[in-house]
């Protein structure tokens, strides 16, 4: 690597190589960094396969130049599905070129994209959208080896984690290096200076706390508006107290942060992508043997997993109320119970992905054995969260609830689990890689897209088996006091409340059965339950569902055939009322409105005649 001993007017330049699809960016970003004698940009890349071939050449020992940063573009192959994905040259690049760092140069600031690039190997992050300035110190202290990320803040501010590299001094054995002779600081210099520390620390301690705040998902929008203002309010009153009171004069007795602490060292990443696990280990995709063809899959499958899983596990720390305008049946648990079922189901999932992987299963009997699948879920979950040998008196008698829960599973199995869609495309993905669709579109493992459908597909799955736990307790021991106070939420645990919430989950699934999913099949898409940070929403995804349209009947036919005639006859009936209505208004403006003002004033001239002749006559 270059030699980091040296002042930066005489250390070597830091060798660069820009990776991005964008050759307006790369040439925009090559001209900026050529005005900095510190920065060599040796080659540039439009795809992965291109910089890993760069990468090879400059290693070669017949002309070997030593690479200190890859600036890579995160959704490298986002659009193009055949292309090696940005997260695949990541994870090549670390397990091939272990001393080069990567800083990730990208728009994309989703938490589980930052997250999955951490697992990647990357070193650094900062979007494409930030400051110059800020990008060339960002790529500066990167390339010297610091770990270093730019954590985004509502309203456009941003946070640069960690502290940059000093420039180490030389020794001053040799008489250029000795330092001027000056003359002893004055009283009112080092009163300045003794207030510029203390004010710094008192802001630095407010922008720790206000740091603080703004990473707490639960924040209204109002509140997190209120908190980026005082954040950006404390940065411009720091400069502000550096710039008045600074004593370039007065040496500094011990080292003085440059930096505010804004966030925590190393990596600083919204709540909802502190992973929970950070140790996960992370297997090279391929050596530096293997031909570059073969390396087109972003991460390996336990490493792509781990990544999603970690994610909806930092999720579920937030808030977890229904935002949703549909009654689930976890709605009736409080919170803490709420974050525990999800914990065991999520628990049990990669249990029975773990499984799968080490059993060798081919990806046709995943279709087989999927209903099977999250029976097994199900059942492992609902033994956990509840207890096996758990048991409640019922007249006189003590009856154990998993295995009366256990009865119902011929019910649950057709209510809730058959209806969770896209399970098998979610189980292939993570154990064999296939490719996802998402709105028509098939992205292989790893790229951005893929990644995002797959945390929601994992997000409705937990939801509904939570659901499918909780629908069999309603059923046989809705009423059983002692179940309330264990698991009720305290609001609906009188008779009245509990009957209501009872009865309005009833309603729902009879109008989501007759009404809601033939219009989601017309509509060919699904209503997908996620973790938001702030609570549970829905989100409408696009997918073919044509099979299921050519198999409806009866009443669920009845609906989308309705919905076709409305969709036939609304536009013409608007059209035909439109023109009606045209037509109504020019008749009342122009016929007889133009009528009723030649009338009106024909009756006004004829008073003023009468006027006029009543006049002359008096005369």
């Amino acid at each position: 690597m270059s030699d980091r001993t040296a002042s930066p007017e005489e250390r070597l330049p830091s060798n660069l190589i820009i990776v991005d699809h964008d050759p307006v960016f790369r040439l925009g970003l090559r001209i900026w960094l050529n005005r900095f004698p510190d920065l060599n940009v040796v080659a540039e890349a439009e795809n992965g396969e291109t910089a890993l071939q760069v990468l090879a050449t400059c290693t070669e020992p017949s002309n070997p130049v030593a690479i200190d940063l890859v600036i890579l573009d995160l959704t490298l192959g986002q659009f193009d599905p055949a292309q090696m994905q940005g997260f695949a040259v990541c994870q090549q690049i670390r397990a091939t070129y272990p001393d080069v760092s990567i800083l990730l140069l990208s728009s994309a600031t989703e938490p589980l994209l930052l997250a999955a690039a951490q697992q990647a190997g990357a070193t650094g992050y900062c979007p494409k959208s930030a400051d110059v300035e800020d990008l060339t110190t960002i790529i500066r202290r990167v390339a010297a080896g610091e770990r270093c990320w730019i954590q985004p803040f509502p309203g456009g501010s941003r946070s640069i984690t960690g502290e940059p590299p000093r420039p180490n001094r030389s020794t001053g054995n040799e008489p250029g290096d000795r330092q001027p002779l000056t003359r002893p600081p004055n009283s009112f210099a080092i009163l300045r200076r003794n207030l510029r520390r203390s004010g710094l620390q008192r802001i630095d301690a407010a922008i720790a706390d206000v740091v603080a705040q703004l990473q707490n998902l639960n924040l209204s929008d109002l509140d997190r508006a209120v908190v980026a203002g005082r954040y950006r309010e404390l940065r411009a009153a720091r400069w502000l107290v550096n710039q008045l009171l600074a004593t370039p004069t007065v040496p500094e007795s011990e080292p003085e942060a440059t930096t505010a602490p804004t966030a925590p060292t190393d990596i600083s990443l919204p709540p909802s992508a502190a992973v929970a696990r950070p140790n996960r280990s992370i297997q090279p995709i391929a050596t530096a043997s293997e031909p570059i063809a073969l390396q087109n899959t972003i991460v390996t499958a336990q490493s792509l997993q781990a990544v999603l899983f970690d994610a909806v596990l930092a999720k579920l720390q937030t808030g977890l109320d229904n935002q949703t305008n549909a009654p689930l049946e976890i709605d009736i648990l409080r919170e803490e119970r709420k974050r525990e079922l999800f914990y065991l189901i999520l628990r049990k999932l990669e249990g029975l992905l773990n499984e799968l992987r080490y059993s060798q299963i081919e990806p046709t009997q995943i279709i087989e054995k999927r209903s099977s699948m999250l029976r097994d879920v199900w059942q492992a979950a609902a033994t956990d969260f509840f207890g096996k040998y758990y048991a409640v008196p019922i007249d006189n008698q003590s009856v154990e609830v998993v295995s009366a829960l256990l009865q119902e599973e011929s019910l649950v199995q057709t209510e809730i689990l058959d209806r969770i869609p896209l399970v098998v495309e979610f189980f292939n993905h993570l154990l064999f890689q296939t490719p996802l669709e998402v709105d028509g579109t098939a992205y292989v493992a790893g790229n951005p897209e893929s990644l995002a459908r797959a945390e929601l597909i994992l997000d409705h799955l937990v939801i509904q088996v939570a659901n499918a736990i909780v629908q069999p307790l309603l059923n046989r021991f809705a009423n059983v006091e002692i179940v309330k106070q264990t698991f009720y939420d305290r609001r609906l645990r009188s008779i009245r409340e509990l009957e209501r919430f009872r009865n309005n989950l009833s309603w729902h699934y009879r109008v989501e059965q007759l009404f809601r999913d033939p219009q989601n099949i017309f509509e060919s898409q699904y209503r997908l339950f996620t973790f938001t940070g702030r609570g549970i929403k829905q989100r409408l995804v696009y997918a073919p569902r044509t099979r299921e349209l050519e198999q409806l009947s009866g009443v669920r036919l009845a609906v989308t055939i309705l919905l076709e005639a409305r969709d036939a006859i609304a536009p013409r009936l608007r059209s035909t009322i439109s023109l009606v209505g045209n037509g109504v208004i020019y008749v009342l403006t122009e016929v007889i409105g133009r009528g009723i003002g030649l009338i009106g004033r024909g009756i006004i001239k004829g008073i003023g005649n009468t006027w006029q002749d009543s006049r002359y006559s008096r005369k």
